[in-house]
């Protein structure tokens, strides 16, 4: 039932005008756009691991030409939370948003102005090492997830902005 109601279901969504971001693959308009983008450097650690989860998904098919800068601020925050009572923080919580501008290098300006957030829960154990590898644990996975979150949106920006084929 499923395998015949598949194609039906291919062929109602190119009738109403939708289409994959990233039709074409890397030589497509979009994979080309973001390979275009270089990273600006990011402040502190988390900024680092961002960055680099940036560049590894911009430029997986090869660098071009930059013709677009990304600037990326952090905020990353750590709110204890579940207080015993004894005083002593049982939960916390780790945010981190990012607020990014795309800019255009041959003109300076600013094309694009967003931000992208998460947050991630951590357990609060008696071991201060095992907390603190928690935080760290769960700074890299936010990375990732803002890093994923602004390279989906600069797909949009580029497919938006694509020249009529």
């Amino acid at each position: 039932m499923m395998r015949r109601l598949l194609p039906l279901f291919a062929v109602a969504l190119t009738a109403c005008g939708l289409h994959p971001l990233y039709g074409g693959g890397a030589s497509g308009t979009v994979g080309a756009t973001l390979r275009s983008v270089e990273v600006g450097p990011i402040d502190g650690r988390t900024g680092w691991l961002v960055r680099n989860k940036l560049i590894d998904r911009l430029t997986e098919s090869g660098g071009a030409a930059p013709k677009y800068r990304l600037d990326v601020t952090l905020d990353d925050n750590i709110t204890g939370f579940g207080i015993r009572g004894d005083r002593a923080v049982t939960r916390e919580r780790r945010t981190l948003r990012a607020r990014y501008q795309l800019v255009d290098l041959a003109t300076g300006g600013v094309v694009l102005d967003a931000t992208a957030g998460s947050d991630a829960g951590i357990d609060v154990v008696s071991s201060e090492y095992a907390t603190v590898a928690a935080e760290q644990t769960a700074a890299e996975r936010l990375a990732e997830v803002v890093a994923d979150q602004i390279v989906a949106r600069l797909g949009v920006y580029a497919a938006r902005t694509a020249p009529p084929r």
